[in-house]
């Protein structure tokens, strides 16, 4: 009986101790809060997020979403006046990209692991949806969507400071400006150790409207035409408001 029992107590060990070095071979990773709130008034905020990491080695966390499509214009000069000529709708356009590491990429991340992965905004991955409209001249326009989405504080190209603590716990702040699209973002977070990617993990976030800024925009969305109409007549009745009170002045 005991010579049965020994070899499934065994088999049991075993198995509990794969699981074990299995799950302690993973990245643990949360937010303080896993909503962004915008509310009336919103002028950026930032998040922590914290986590563990098994053993040694870097972290690199990529911060991206919403994906959409995006239209790039082209300006020109004709007849003196500056107009929208040539244009190129790219689609997979995260709306907001950061990062956030250890230290500089340069010193540990290899090259074919962010080209893969797409960290660092050199190489994100957006073609133009239409196929017919990749030519020779098109990778401009991505570059010009880049020089936009840093511009408007959306895009970052240096990763933001993350802090070591005890025990292999680290810790960043993902800064979200006041411009931020509402909608669902990926937060990725990679272990590189010696130019290998030992682990990675994902984690969901949600910008929300909430307040009178969510019902607006929950009604714009809804009712776009009643929305349409209603926002002309206020605006009428602004400037005939203004009017009288400059004539009674």
């Amino acid at each position: 009986m005991i010579n049965r029992i020994l070899p499934l107590l065994l088999g049991i060990a075993l198995v509990l101790g794969i699981a074990r070095s299995a799950h302690a071979s993973e990245i643990s990773v949360d937010l303080a809060d896993p909503v962004v709130q915008i509310t009336a008034g919103f002028s950026g905020t930032d998040l922590l997020l914290f986590g563990v990491a098994p053993g040694d080695g870097d972290i690199v966390i990529v911060v991206r979403g919403p994906i959409q499509d995006q239209t790039v214009r082209k300006k020109d000069r004709v007849l003196g006046v500056w107009v929208n000529k040539d244009e190129i709708t790219l689609e997979d356009v995260p709306a907001f990209y950061a990062m956030a590491s250890n230290r500089s990429l340069d010193e540990f991340l290899p090259g074919g692991i962010a080209n893969i992965h797409q960290i660092g905004l050199e190489n994100l991955q957006f073609n133009p949806k239409d196929t017919s409209q990749i030519t020779g001249d098109w990778d401009h326009f991505r570059h010009a969507l880049l020089r936009n989405k840093q511009r408007q504080g959306l895009y970052t190209w240096d990763p933001q400071p993350l802090i070591f603590k005890g025990n292999r716990l680290f810790r960043t702040n993902i800064r979200f400006p006041a411009n931020v699209s509402v909608g669902t973002f990926g937060i990725e977070t990679y272990l590189i150790r010696k130019g290998e990617l030992v682990d990675s993990h994902t984690t969901i976030l949600n910008v929300r409207k909430f307040g009178v800024e969510a019902s607006v925009y929950d009604f714009a969305h809804r009712h776009s035409f009643a929305y349409g109409i209603l926002a002309v007549v206020v605006a009428c009745f602004a400037g005939w408001a203004a009017n009288a009170a400059f004539r009674k002045a």
